[in-house]
């Protein structure tokens, strides 16, 4: 006798299990009831279709009701709703379009209903404005009113769904705001990775709000006003709520059938309910995670389907079972690709699982064919090196490396296996030592004790100035344009010869930027007899995700996305640009023009080749370099504004960076805008501490270290009371008279002794003030003070004041010079900020 199977929800799961059963079993009856009208439809390419870059509509259209009935005589009824399910009487409560309802009976039953949009309580959720996507008329509403000429949209949640509208909007050339609760976007990604993500979103135009929840939608003359829980206002023409999923269960809750807490299917290994024969699959039931064998509830397609066509062969008596999920998945954010596969560290933290982390940079193939890219990886493996998880993110070859990790996953493979891959190599595609096989090399190297490997979190927590030294292993050029604070600049391949200059007793920390030279420097000291340790993933993977939130209201224009960045970096408007290539063209004598291809080398490889070709042209001669290491984007800007270049072109596609320089005639020549009558500001800053309170001395040296840092000269004169701040801790034999004496010992000695202006509360102030400081990873102003000398900030006592309080130069740190009035009103004049604290 044949079955009769009755399947509630098509799209992937339910049009897979149907076509599958059918295969399997030519006499069975095979009913799909489906809620909406596409019974299959692709619902990953929704956000592709409202940016018009999937142009025709029908294209998402998987399947029909009609070419599932012709070709598998399938009974599709669509916009009918299963409302009720009865396992004791193996029954089903159906309404169908018209209202009307009645019962049909099965012997299985596969539940495959799919997620909805989450709707948390928000006043003003329901607005029509605001606006979800899960189907193709929720597309359609979207795409009507973008068509109608809608200018900005506010995209709620950071997720997959989320990021895809947003950017689909950007490519209609909508203003686009994303508004993400939590620190970060994208779950899956840890911090590291998820931070590149955010900065390409930005450099391509999208506002970021993260770790800001929404509080209110109101409507206001017919806009849509978005407010935080912060209290920022965002008003746009529409909003898309991307906020995440939950399982559409609702009709289950009087079934019997066993739900987890969050209302996701429970089932076993087959795919099979706690009731009989009844089956479910896709994004509504709970499963488990391959990797550690928790509960897990993964909204995947693969998933999906490959759990349909297990049901299907488990009714026709096909024994299968399911083996988990490890939530392989992977995005595109422009031209940017993200990927992961198995855990990520919140994920492991979470279960109680102890892990290693791991970074690596490898070019996606190899380094001297033409277009190699970098790409960023991460592994997680337990102590033994079994593999946990993996993530990735570049421009090219990370669907490729989270392919590859991902089997090696599945496999329950290790470190060992990963070093041990033989991939396919020729030099377009792939490097003789592949971007996996150099995860597992790196993370040989440290299990095996070779290297001690930290993170850069792990560092900020073990890091002690007191007994540690941070050693910069990379070129002077580089170290010139970034680096950690404390650090000193010892280049690897003088490290051998410069061992002298380390004191014995350190214990060190070595960084490059991406690694490799920092293990190379690590093994050199370690066989010397050091302690050391090596900043994994290096200083690359800092900078490639600096991003800074955007500020209260306002969109950038499109013409400003690779001029202007809101954490502090400068970059040319595109008006000036355009300014200075036109003056170039237009000069009476041809303007000669280098051309440099750096693409294909790693950092610093294009830094390095900038600088040794710009001291070989001549003044007004241009230099135009490409490059393919995503780092070199801001190194350029960084190295022009430090050297007075002028930048005549900068852009950055498709993960090639596209710059061209003009070496500049002299030091009067200006920067952009092009301008004759022009002067080159002064870069000097000038400040006054009068104050000797810590919460002031704080503030005076996080303000020289910044001026410090954007060039020129920064003099810091101390008068009165600001003479404390610079004096040691420690008593120093001087001769002084009575009076001297007595002051000496009733004013602060040194910066460790400083009292707050408010709220000193008898030295509990300032002992409160340096926890937090410690806790959110504050310099303390002592590490403060000594990164400032080490910037080249000049630090002077005044003569008169040291005379009145009786202090002597002896009592103050070593590098302070003695000055007057004259002393500060010379540099003031030069001076273009002069600050009094």
């Amino acid at each position: 006798m044949s079955k009769k199977i009755l399947i509630v929800g098509g799209v992937a799961g339910g049009a897979t299990s149907a076509t599958r059963l059918r295969r399997l079993d030519e006499t069975a009856s095979i009913i799909m009831f489906e809620r909406g009208p596409y019974v299959s439809f692709a619902n990953c390419g929704l956000p592709y279709h409202i940016g018009e870059v999937i142009k025709e509509r029908s294209n998402l259209v998987v399947t029909t009701k009609e070419a599932l009935w012709n070709r598998y005589r399938i009974d599709v009824r669509t916009e009918t709703e299963v409302i009720a399910v009865h396992p004791e009487s193996k029954e089903v409560t159906v309404r169908a379009k018209d209202g009307s309802e009645y019962k049909e009976s099965y012997d299985e039953l596969i539940l495959s209903p799919g997620a909805m949009p989450l709707t948390p309580p928000i006043p003003g959720i329901n607005h029509e404005l605001v606006k979800s996507l899960r189907n193709i008329p929720d597309m359609d509403k979207i795409k009507e009113i973008v068509d109608g000429g809608a200018k900005s949209c506010a995209v709620i949640g950071g997720g997959f769904i989320g990021i895809e509208v947003a950017e689909n909007l950007i490519h209609r050339g909508l203003n686009v705001t994303l508004i993400e609760a939590a620190p970060h976007i994208l779950a899956p990604l840890d911090t590291e990775i998820s931070m590149i993500c955010e900065k390409e979103m930005r450099d391509n135009g999208i506002e970021l709000i993260i770790n800001d929840g929404v509080k209110s939608f109101t409507e206001i003359s017919g806009r849509i006003r978005t407010e935080t829980a912060s209290g920022r206002q965002i008003d746009a023409d529409f909003v898309v709520a991307a906020i995440g999923v939950r399982p559409d269960t609702a009709f289950l809750k009087e079934s019997g059938i066993e739900l987890n807490p969050r209302g996701y299917i429970k089932v076993n290994e087959r795919m099979a309910t706690s009731a009989d024969h009844i089956w479910a699959a896709g994004d509504a039931v709970e499963t488990f995670d391959s990797v550690t064998g928790g509960a897990a509830t993964i909204a995947l397609a693969g998933p999906a389907n490959r759990q349909a066509r297990i049901i299907a062969d488990n009714i026709m008596g096909i024994n299968r079972t399911y083996k988990g999920s490890q939530g392989t998945s992977i995005l595109q954010i422009f031209d940017l690709v993200a990927a992961s596969t198995g855990n990520n560290e919140r994920q492991l933290r979470q279960k109680g699982i102890d892990y290693r982390a791991y970074f690596v940079h490898p070019m996606n193939h190899a380094t001297y064919y033409p277009g190699a890219m970098q790409l960023t990886a991460k592994i997680l493996v337990d102590p033994q090196g079994k593999l946990l998880g993996a993530q990735a993110v570049g421009y090219e070859g990370v669907d490729k490396f989270i392919d590859v990790l991902a089997a090696v996953l599945w496999m329950k493979g290790d470190v060992n296996d990963l070093a041990d891959l033989d991939l396919a190599y020729a030099p377009p595609f792939l490097s003789a030592k592949s971007p996996a096989n150099m995860a597992g090399f790196t993370a040989q190297n440290d299990l095996e004790g070779l290297v001690k490997s930290r993170t850069f979190l792990q560092f900020e927590s073990e890091y002690n100035k007191e007994t540690d030294l941070i050693i910069d292993v990379r070129e002077e050029v580089e170290f010139e344009q970034h680096a950690l604070p404390g650090a000193i600049n010892i280049p690897l391949n003088s490290l051998r010869e410069r061992l002298g200059e380390i004191p014995a007793g350190k214990r060190l920390w070595t960084y490059c930027s991406i690694g490799l030279r920092g293990y190379t420097a690590n093994r050199i000291l370690t066989q010397h007899g050091f302690e050391a340790f090596n900043l994994a993933g290096g200083t690359r993977l800092l900078a490639l995700g600096t991003v800074e939130e955007t500020h209260i209201g306002g969109h950038k224009g499109k013409q400003d996305v690779m001029t202007t960045h809101e954490d502090g970096t400068q970059v040319l408007p595109e008006e000036h640009v355009q300014a200075a290539a036109e003056a170039v063209m237009a000069a009476a004598e041809p303007v000669r023009v280098i051309e440099v291809d750096a693409c294909g080398l790693s950092c610093p490889g294009p830094l390095m080749k900038m600088k040794e070709n710009m001291d070989k042209i001549n003044p007004g001669e241009v230099l135009h370099i490409k490059a393919s290491d995503p780092g070199f984007y801001e190194d350029v800007k960084a190295w022009a504004r430090r050297t007075g270049t002028e930048v005549l072109s900068l852009s950055k596609a498709k993960g090639f960076v596209d710059v061209q320089l003009k070496k500049a005639a002299s030091l009067e020549e200006c920067i952009l805008p092009v301008d004759p009558t022009c002067q080159q500001p002064s870069k000097n800053k000038t400040l006054v501490v009068f104050s000797g309170d810590l919460d002031k001395a704080i503030a005076s040296f996080i303000i020289a270290n910044g001026a410090a840092a954007m060039g020129g000269k920064v003099t810091m004169f101390f008068t009165f009371w600001g003479i404390n701040v610079l004096r040691k801790s420690t008593p120093v034999s001087v001769q002084k008279n009575f009076i001297e004496s007595l002051f000496g010992r009733m004013m602060p000695r040194g910066a460790g002794k400083l009292g707050l202006s408010k709220m000193n509360m008898a030295g509990m102030g300032p002992a409160m003030i340096k926890k937090i400081m410690k806790d959110k990873n504050v310099d303390s102003l002592e590490s403060l003070m000594m990164t400032a000398q080490k910037n080249g900030v000049e630090l002077v006592a005044c003569q008169m004041s040291m005379d009145l309080l009786g202090l002597k130069l002896e009592e103050l740190i070593d590098g302070v010079k003695v000055g007057g009035v004259g002393y500060y009103l010379g540099d003031a004049e030069e001076s273009a900020v002069n600050l009094f604290i």
